[in-house]
């Protein structure tokens, strides 16, 4: 496991700044009825709203052989157009640090930029429950080749869905502030393979390889536990406003092959990241472990950690609501004092 303290000396030093902040109203992402569904870290959120995740941090160790150290620094902008449709813009800096190697050595550079659509389909207060469709879109020869960033673009439409159990009756009090979120992809490609040529200096011949692209299912999902959920709507058990703003969360993020697989294989590859929220008034602060689900996919345990802001809560008449709207309410459920 990464001995690497600074991303929780962050996460921190930023619940301690919280008592300084006003006690108004708790707010969080996507509302749905009573149900706040937060921003998460490994998957994306069924929502569409006016958003700024920066920074979110990550470190983690590599599937290849022999593994190297990555640390990716990535903010997101997220904007409404209207009421339903949102775009956001995510552009990640990258450092690879060279297998047993100073740390002064190894590649950096940005990743390619990503941009995502995001319609939301279906929303039901009653049930808790919210549905979108996206395609989000990587451009290829926007980022550094020297970390990894693609020549080709990928096209990935989604599905997006939120499900709170509130609608469960008061018999299982106890289950009722669980939610789950979770994403459906199919990463398309934009050429189905790449290929490069390397001079032998001795026969001077040239070697072609052939790499096959492979698209690309890619799925995930979150259990979460909303204790500002329980105070709000099932009972008020007396507890600190800190631990009432809390969300336990488990998310899994994973990616297998499907299709023109022949350099590639069919493994599936990914991460169960076990961690906390903390919904602020006007932010968010998370931090999560990132476990591999096999040797392809890392080594060793990482850790991410986002500062997340809600602009229609901090801009609500300008930056913080959509382009094309006149009369905006957030209908935000009360959490906190």
């Amino acid at each position: 496991m990464f001995r690497t303290l600074w991303p929780l000396a962050m996460l921190a030093a930023v619940l301690a700044a919280s008592t300084t902040l006003s006690t108004a109203l708790a707010r969080a992402h996507e509302i749905v009825g009573n149900r706040s569904f937060p921003a998460t870290l490994a998957i994306d959120d069924p929502g569409v709203n006016d958003e700024v995740s920066l920074p979110t941090v990550s470190i983690s160790k590599t599937g290849d052989v022999p593994s190297f150290k990555q640390l990716d620094v990535s903010g997101e902008f997220a904007k409404r157009i209207t009421e339903d449709f949102g775009v956001s813009f995510a552009p990640t800096w990258s450092r690879l640090y060279a297998p047993g190697g100073p740390n002064l050595t190894g590649a950096r550079g940005f990743q390619n930029l990503e941009t995502t659509f995001k319609y939301r389909l279906f929303k039901s207060p009653e049930h808790e429950f919210v549905m979108s469709a996206g395609l989000e879109i990587e451009w290829g020869g926007s980022g550094a080749q020297s970390v990894g960033a693609e020549r080709f673009t990928v096209y990935t439409p989604t599905i997006y869905f939120g499900k709170g159990f509130g609608d469960l009756p008061t018999s299982m009090n106890w289950a009722r502030p669980f939610a789950i979120t979770g994403q459906f992809g199919y990463a398309i490609p934009g050429v189905s393979k790449t290929t490069s040529g390397t001079l032998d200096l001795d026969t001077g011949e040239m070697a072609i390889d052939t790499e096959f692209n492979p698209r690309v299912f890619n799925w995930g999902a979150t259990l979460q536990y909303s204790m500002p959920y329980l105070k709000s709507a099932v009972v008020d058990l007396g507890l600190p406003d800190f631990v009432n703003r809390l969300i336990p969360i488990v998310e899994a993020s994973l990616q297998t092959p499907v299709s023109n697989t022949a350099t590639s294989g069919t493994v599936t590859t990914g991460t169960i990241n076990p961690g906390i929220i903390y919904a602020g008034n006007t932010y968010q602060v998370a931090i999560e472990a990132v476990i591999p689900v096999n040797r392809q996919s890392g080594t060793g345990v990482g850790v991410i950690a986002q500062l997340h802001f809600f602009l229609d809560d901090i801009f609500p008449n300008t930056l913080g609501r959509p382009i094309f709207a006149n009369n905006i309410s957030t209908g935000r459920p009360n959490f906190g004092h």
